[in-house]
């Protein structure tokens, strides 16, 4: 068995025991397939995991939640059943602490505030419209976000997700404050990166484990490209 070209602990492979497999998500990489036929992180963390335990048939990786694929950073997947139902519970009651920073290109006004909109989802044309007041077909959708500083020319600010809607950060960044995200032409920034990912990355994320109880804490590195390089320096 030929050794996939995946990934290495602690870099990409943040945390792993006999239910969960967490990873920090490449941008440009879908979390589960889709139309296109691309091969996608759930599959790829099933060959990570057969050539790891030489397993003789598939691995069971189940997908609990998803980012974007432009968007890079944690991603957890469950290698158990019961890690999965419990998860999906989780992720579906928003008892999971969501922490993502993003890059803009303009600072924020207020600084840091909560914005709530009914967000819409268009599924052929696969965008999100945010409303600020209640809408029949929306969803509620609430975030907290702060300016953490200047990151080089650009602005750092950490959001901290209540609900987990359908591209939600990047619909209430873009509509709620004027601050489309770095890169992100969909929602109105007006050019996109060499690398055509978004400067949104899935941070952190605390959660209780679904079978040890115990509270963990899970932290991503930033990717290995120059527009994250100024963000750096706000490393705790």
């Amino acid at each position: 068995m030929n050794r996939p070209n995946l990934w290495s602990e602690g870099r990409e492979i943040l945390f792993e025991d006999n239910h969960l497999l967490v990873i920090n998500k490449p941008a440009g990489i879908l979390v589960q397939g889709d139309a296109t036929g691309d091969e996608p992180l759930s599959k790829k963390a099933a060959e990570y995991l057969r050539f790891k335990y030489k397993k003789p048939g598939e691995a069971f990786v189940g997908v609990c939640h998803r980012i974007d694929r432009p968007v890079s950073g944690i991603v957890i997947l469950a290698k158990t059943s019961k890690a999965l139902s419990r998860l999906n519970e989780m992720f579906r009651d928003d008892n999971i602490h969501k922490t993502y920073w993003a890059l803009t290109g303009r600072p924020p006004v207020p600084e840091n505030g909560t914005l709530v909109h009914w967000l819409v989802k268009d599924t052929i044309r696969n965008v999100t419209k945010a409303y600020p007041e209640k809408h029949s077909q929306g969803l509620r959708s609430e975030l907290s976000y702060e300016l953490l500083g200047m990151a080089g020319n650009r602005y750092l600010l950490q959001i901290n997700p209540v609900t987990g809607r359908p591209h939600q950060i990047r619909t209430q960044l873009a509509t709620g404050l004027g601050t489309p995200i770095i890169g992100d032409v969909k929602y109105g920034f007006i050019a996109p990166l060499p690398d055509v990912s978004i400067a949104l990355h899935a941070r952190q994320l605390q959660l209780q484990h679904p079978v040890t109880k115990e509270v963990i804490t899970l932290v991503a590195p930033l990717p290995d490209a120059p527009h994250w390089d100024a963000a750096r320096e706000y490393y705790k």
